[in-house]
């Protein structure tokens, strides 16, 4: 038997997603057969941006090497002992935008998102500029990431909500909603 039910996990991470205000738009769940190492993607964007420029990817990334030893270190417990905070699968939540022909300034952003995040929900800014063809001008692409360790001792105790995490990422959402149209008109 299981220790976590990974799947009702991701099921309980969408739900929660919901009452702090995003849609959730699309899951995805991959196996890869010889690790047996699985990924739960999840598509979302906040309530106020549906159809909008915004779009965040949420991605749970399961290792069974970790899965294994934290079942481990669970069975070896005594009954009213707590497992060891030591177990962890990295969420990791992408925000992404279309071409955006006059792009922000990338400093001037991450400091922005930096206020936002704070040192809970570190953000990485970064962009891509690509040319379809020599000649024309470059398109850039923003991308903004977001890791967070998911603690599988909380998750078993019930505890792993992530109420802040989630209302912080409401709150890039929300500023990224407002600063897209200067970039992409």
């Amino acid at each position: 038997m299981a220790a976590i039910d990974v799947a009702g996990y991701v099921a309980d991470l969408k739900d929660h997603a919901v009452e702090h205000g995003f849609h959730v738009h699309d899951e995805r769940h991959f196996v890869e057969t010889y690790s047996l190492r699985q990924w739960w993607e999840v598509d979302l964007h906040p309530e106020e941006g549906c159809g909008g420029p915004i779009d965040l990817h949420l991605a749970l990334d399961v290792d069974p090497r970790v899965l294994l030893a934290f079942e481990d270190a669970v069975v070896t417990l005594p009954d009213d002992a707590e497992p060891p905070d030591e177990f962890h699968f990295p969420l990791t939540f992408t925000w992404s935008l279309p071409p955006l022909p006059r792009g922000p300034d990338l400093l001037r952003l991450a400091i922005d998102l930096a206020g936002i995040g704070g040192v809970e929900l570190p953000l990485e800014v970064s962009a891509t500029d690509s040319s379809a063809s020599v000649t024309d001008a470059p398109e850039r692409r923003l991308s903004i990431t977001a890791r967070f360790p998911v603690s599988l001792a909380k998750v078993l105790a019930g505890e792993e909500l992530l109420c802040d995490v989630f209302d912080r990422c409401l709150e890039v959402s929300n500023f990224l909603l407002r600063a897209a149209p200067a970039w992409i008109e």
